[in-house]
């Protein structure tokens, strides 16, 4: 009998089976995410597979005949091909995809010859990548190097940002920021028979600066769309026939007058809306209430807050709910879920106060007020009615709720028999979940793992903006069948790339020791192994890791496609997203692991992530590279002043040098975050002193390249300059690009191409290692090297 290759499919995000299959000799491993490793898509192929590993499953074994058929078998022969899991066509032909890829890929079936490698193989598929009967020969090139379909001018080209939807009668409304139109967010409108329409003039882009994050800058009924535009932040109407009229009055000096996260009253008459005030004395936040249909002077209904949100009126028109905090909290340390009876004027605390966040409050058409808390310990779903005490609605150890860095959330939709289908974030991985009206809660079996928003659309569906780890988010109606059955229909599907799901890395749920705030500490990650149709690397070499932090830092590394992170494995490199201490997804615990550790916990995550993967032969010790923004730049300038360092360069987009200058010249919204981070200033300065990687140029001995938007107002040019003037002064090579126009964050896409390429560039330098010519990408100046 012939030796046959072994293939194990298995739960990314199960940590134990994840452990268990790097364990298994000599098999192919083929990562995928199922909605719990005791689901029946598990599927796992060794013969001598232990059984805490069959527990999750329950799979069929079968043989592969010649023509690449696989033959199903009640038991287990001899000669173990494949499993792959007996479900529904539609999931077997995306194992049955999975699997093919995994033994084009396998090191087991490549005889190398010299500089090349070959294999033979017959797959199939179809999908966001592509499968065809083939003969690869790969290239034998050295990691970090390989020659990719995924350009920087890929990952721009037609790429939109898809964010918030709306329902209007049986029309879907969704925002798309638009690289390729200066970044600019346009308003899409689907109608039932499937046509899409832009809403806004080309000269109009629905945006708010309220809190400099945005959020909620639009919404639609009737046909009718209200948007905030960017450039002179004032409120406008669009009716169906293309007028345009400006609602708010234009202030005295522009800009100053923001609006955000509005609803249209039930009657249709007014608005409830967040004002945000920029005067001489200061920035006030208020909810006011104005004209839907003419211009008028916003009345304030609730003032006094430092923060307010999600202001909403019951089907009434008699009471308005909002969201309300003030300083030093952020929305996802405390909040209060207030209730405003308009006619007495009495008001009513819900919920929220002292160590609770309360998000996303809803009216619903009995009277009830439905909310997400983490009173629990994690983002749960409750509601108010009317004339009882609030009831909790589902408890799970899994996030609803997301924090509120943004207006306009929508984790949650309530059907019109009293099902609720919610996203639940378990493990780092996003699903939908149904519960149904006698309480019970099921997950549907979607291959979603990233959802940002849900809404309700007819008497049994919703719209959700949702990706996978191997397609891109898209705007997609789901149709429930039965108890946990539904139906996909993308409205605004995943650009159609033509790449080889081979050339695709799959998200890797990983945990790993740590220390940071004391011994005994697991962090999480995301890893993303190289991954080529094309090239191998010769033989003995690891790759180059390159560490990536989200900013937030209250935030969260999300296992969903991206052609950003493509864009490096596809050229050789591994890829961990960390989501350090801190971070969203994993209960309110984890998320404050970082309270008065920030520059602590999550630089020692990252320094540890980086030196487990290392240790684990998965990458090369002496080629370790850090990345982030924001927040995650902080962290870069950090782990790279850190005495213990591992990492051969960095690069920080829009990073914090200087926390004390931080503190005294960022926005509002996060002017007293750092009081929950750090310590309140300048009760706390030593600590903002010697946590500032500005107060540590001595310890900087690694290549840096720094990357800055001209219009930030967030963490502004002067933070990324001092860190750049003070490390040529020393020496230091350091290489400096300052996108003109850009905030924080780059949208336009001409400068997304330049970033990413002169880092690419950077690291070519520094690691050395050969830029693929057809590209024709631009060196970048590195001083001092």
């Amino acid at each position: 009998m012939r030796t046959t290759e072994l293939v194990v499919v298995y739960d990314v995000g199960c940590p134990r089976c994840s452990r268990i299959a790097r364990e298994l000799p000599d098999v192919v491993r083929v990562p995928v995410t199922v909605r719990s490793c005791r689901d029946p898509q598990l599927a796992i192929a060794h013969p001598d597979v232990p059984a805490s590993v069959r527990a999750c499953a329950r799979p069929a074994i079968g043989t592969r005949r010649p023509d690449g058929s696989v033959r199903w078998w009640p038991g287990l022969p001899g000669a173990v091909a494949a499993v792959l899991p007996v479900v529904r066509p539609a999931g077997m032909r995306e194992a049955a995809e999975l699997l093919w890829t995994a033994l084009r890929r396998s090191p087991a079936r490549t005889a190398r010859t010299g500089n090349r490698s070959s294999r033979t193989c017959r797959s199939r598929g179809s999908g966001a990548g592509r499968l065809a009967s083939c003969h690869v020969t790969r290239t034998l090139l050295p990691y970090g190097s390989w020659p990719t379909p995924i350009t920087s001018e890929l990952v721009v080209a037609g790429s939109v940002r898809l964010s918030e939807v709306a329902v209007d009668g049986d029309a879907v409304v969704w925002s798309e920021g638009r690289p390729s139109e200066g970044g600019r967010t346009q308003l899409v409108r689907c109608t039932s028979d499937g046509s899409t329409t832009d809403l806004l003039p080309p000269d109009r882009n629905a945006r708010t600066g309220v809190h400099e994050y945005g959020g909620g800058a639009w919404w639609v009924r009737d046909g009718v769309t209200w948007f905030t535009d960017w450039a002179d932040q004032r409120l406008y109407r669009l009716d169906p026939d293309g007028t345009l009229v400006a609602l708010t009055p234009e202030p005295a000096t522009p800009r100053t007058e923001r609006y955000a996260d509005g609803e249209v009253s039930p009657g249709g008459t007014g608005i409830v809306c967040v004002r945000e005030s920029h005067t001489p004395d200061g920035v006030r936040n208020e909810i006011v209430r104005l004209d839907a249909d003419r211009p008028s002077a916003p009345k304030v209904l609730v003032t006094g807050p430092d923060f307010v949100a999600a202001p909403r009126i019951d089907p009434s028109g008699h009471q308005l709910a909002w969201l309300q905090w003030n300083h030093p909290d952020m929305p996802w340390d405390a909040t209060l879920l207030t209730v405003l009876d308009l006619p007495t004027g009495e008001e009513t605390v819900v919920a929220g106060g002292p160590g609770e966040s309360v998000t996303e409050p809803t009216w619903q058409a009995d009277g009830a007020l439905w909310f997400v808390s983490d009173r629990s310990g994690w983002w749960n779903l409750y509601r108010w009615p009317p004339g009882r005490d609030v009831e909790e609605v589902v408890r799970i150890d899994a996030e609803i709720g997301v924090p509120a860095w943004t207006f306009g959330s929508a984790r949650y939709a309530v059907l019109d028999d009293g099902r609720v289908v919610f996203a639940r974030r378990s493990r780092g991985f996003d699903g939908l979940a149904v519960r149904a009206t006698d309480g019970t809660v099921a997950d549907l079996d979607l291959p979603f793992t990233a959802v940002s928003a849900v809404k309700a659309v007819g008497p049994d569906a919703v719209v959700v903006v949702a990706g996978t780890p191997t397609s891109e988010p898209g705007v997609h109606r789901i149709t429930l069948v039965g108890h946990h059955g539904a139906v996909v229909e993308a409205l605004r599907p995943p650009r159609t790339l033509g790449l080889d799901l081979a050339a695709l890395s799959v998200p890797e749920a990983v945990s790993f020791p740590s220390a940071g705030a004391g011994d005994g500490r697991t962090a999480h990650a995301l890893f993303y192994p190289p991954a080529s149709a094309t090239h191998a690397s010769p033989p003995g070499e690891l790759p180059p890791l390159l560490v990536m932090i989200h900013g937030g830092p209250t935030g969260q590394a999300l296992p969903v496609f991206s052609l950003s992170v493509q864009y490096w494995t596809s050229r050789g490199f591994a890829v961990v997203d960390v989501n350090y201490g801190g971070s969203t997804g994993y209960g309110r615990p984890y998320r404050e692991e970082l309270r008065g550790n920030w520059g602590v916990v999550d630089v020692a995550d990252c320094l540890a992530a980086a030196s487990w993967l290392a240790a684990q032969g998965r990458v090369d010790p002496a080629r370790l590279c850090i990345r982030g923004g924001s927040a995650g730049g902080f962290t870069v300038l950090a782990a790279l002043a850190a005495e213990n360092t591992p990492f051969a360069a960095g690069a920080d987009h829009f990073g914090v040098a200087d926390l004390e200058a931080l503190a005294r010249d960022t926005h509002k919204f996060e002017s007293r975050y750092l009081d929950g981070l750090i310590g309140p200033h300048p009760a706390a300065r030593d600590v903002y002193v010697e946590r500032s990687p500005i107060s540590h140029v001595e310890r900087f001995t690694r290549p840096l390249i720094v990357l800055q938007g001209s219009e930030d107002a967030i963490v502004p040019p002067s933070q990324s300059e001092m860190i750049v003037d003070a490390l040529r002064a020393k020496g230091v090579p350091v290489a400096y690009l300052l996108f003109e126009g850009e905030q924080h964050g780059f949208r336009r896409a001409e400068n997304v191409r330049r970033a990413l390429d002169a880092e690419l560039a950077f690291y070519a330098r520094v690691l050395g290692f050969e830029l693929p010519e057809a590209e024709g990408i631009e060196p970048v100046e590195v001083e001092n090297l």
